[in-house]
């Protein structure tokens, strides 16, 4: 189970100094300035056994920062994180053995085969050499890998690639997954093998956080959503629940009202 409460997170980023522009000067070179902004702003939400929890927004919403913060990748600047039983501010080392993290742009070693890679997590893992071979043994079988198990990840397909970056998640066999915009560019049966996994991991009582900006694509496979907007939470709940509430059809029109509710300028 996750549990998160007021999570924020705060960067520093240069901007354009307006004050500076005004005045009269002969130099022609832009003026500019720092200043703290929240990419993560006050977000709590429960995610519990068995279930998909969709993040959902559009690019820049924050959605990225949130998991990173979840997968222990990114510090909070306030807010508390529990991951399986486990404090993130106390045992957050042991939190992160719970967890399988993937990303679309997930990167892996090409000139390893499958095997080594395997390996090699289940070593970061701090696994046994037996449990490592029995747990690569029964990763094969879930994922199909029989084929290409033992060859280069640079001479594999995309979709033989795709099935190695999950398999590297499975590997400790977490309780909890966190997929940040795991579907992003990846062709109709790649994305099928994702969602596929998703699905079977929910039936075996495990914890999957989903971030997509696919908003029909999350509509079907998650239990709740949680929308996110300029770092804030705009809607939390189950997809029939949020769309009630607000007399809509689908989840993509619920954004669009409460972001125009908002004031926001919406930009897919």
């Amino acid at each position: 189970m996750i549990e998160v409460k007021n999570l924020c997170k705060s960067f520093t980023r240069v901007v354009k100094d307006e004050s500076c522009n005004k005045k009269k000067s002969k130099s022609k070179k832009l003026k500019t300035k720092k200043e703290d902004f929240l990419a993560v702003n006050d977000v709590s939400f429960t995610a519990n056994k068995g279930e998909i929890l969709g993040i959902l927004g559009p690019n820049g919403a924050g959605k990225t920062t949130l998991l990173r913060m979840l997968g222990g990748i990114l510090t909070p600047t306030s807010g508390d994180i529990e991951i399986a039983g486990y404090d993130y501010s106390i045992n957050k080392n042991l939190a992160k053995k719970e967890i399988g993290y993937l990303s679309g742009n997930t990167k892996l070693y090409n000139r390893f085969s499958p095997r080594e890679l395997l390996t090699t997590f289940g070593n970061l893992y701090e696994m046994d050499k037996k449990d490592i071979d029995i747990s690569i043994e029964n990763v094969v079988k879930i994922m199909d890998m029989e084929k290409f198990i033992d060859n280069r990840i640079e001479n594999l397909s995309t979709g033989q690639t795709q099935r190695t970056s999950i398999a590297r998640c499975l590997i400790h066999s977490p309780k909890i997954y966190i997929f940040d915009e795991p579907t992003l560019g990846l062709d109709v049966i790649s994305s099928k093998s994702i969602i596929d996994f998703m699905k079977n991991e929910k039936k075996n009582g495990k914890t999957v956080l989903y971030s997509t900006h696919y908003m029909e694509e999350a509509e079907t496979l998650c239990d709740k959503i949680l929308m996110i907007h300029q770092g804030e939470v705009i809607a939390y709940g189950t997809p029939n629940e949020l769309k009630n509430q607000s007399d809509v059809n689908n989840l993509r029109d619920l954004f669009i009202k409460l972001a125009s509710e908002r004031g926001d300028l919406v930009e897919e």
